[in-house]
């Protein structure tokens, strides 16, 4: 089954994942502390506005991190670093961009994995380990938390399902991502909010 871009976001720890069928010359590279989606040297030149863009950047003073697939990563992560709640950076983001205006109407998935020390009603140093999952649709906005791994796509999955997913580090959330039984794998990216910070994993095509 061809599902698109996807999700899975879990506490502590989520993944991205680019499946397609139309711009298959893609990786995941590092730049500074975030992964963007970038075309491979040999990819043809293309003008679609799509394709490139952030797919997980920290958040937070490195207390939270967000995972999504276009260019509504960064406003939602600034939202963060500005003191927003989750969920408000979430549905704001969304709603402001929008769906991708293409071909297919694509939707914009993302989700945030909260790392922040919670503050009033919490013991000192109560880690609050929330996440949050999010689309935006021709037809609708869905933002939520989860308590476990739950996936949303562009295509088929497109509403946030719970999703059997046991990765325990970055590097298997990438790992797992790209291998899962979906079609037209292109490249993934891992990451995990834990006490020491983020941490992010890279796995492109072979």
């Amino acid at each position: 089954m061809y599902i698109g871009r996807f999700v899975v976001v879990g506490p502590e720890l989520a993944a991205y994942r680019v499946s397609s069928r139309s711009f298959p010359n893609r990786q995941v590279v590092a730049r500074d502390d975030q992964l963007t989606v970038t075309p491979t040297p040999d990819a043809p030149e293309s003008d679609n506005p799509y394709i490139s863009y952030n797919c997980v950047r920290p958040a937070d003073g490195g207390q939270s991190a967000v995972v999504g697939n276009g260019s509504h990563v960064d406003p939602i992560a600034e939202k963060l670093d500005l003191g927003y709640p989750a969920r408000d950076a979430l549905a704001e983001s969304l709603l402001a961009l929008d769906y991708e205006k293409d071909d297919y109407d694509t939707p914009r998935v993302a989700g945030v994995v909260a790392g922040r020390t919670a503050g009033e009603g919490s013991e000192a140093g109560e880690r609050d380990r929330s996440a949050y999952i999010g689309t935006v649709r021709k037809d609708a906005l869905l933002v939520r938390e989860v308590s476990e791994p739950t996936l949303v796509a562009t295509y088929e999955l497109d509403t946030p399902t719970d999703f059997d997913f046991d990765a325990a580090t970055a590097t298997a959330a990438a790992d797992d991502a790209y291998e899962l039984d979906f079609e037209h794998a292109v490249c993934a990216a891992g990451v995990r909010v834990g006490d020491d910070g983020v941490e992010t994993a890279i796995r492109n095509g072979d």
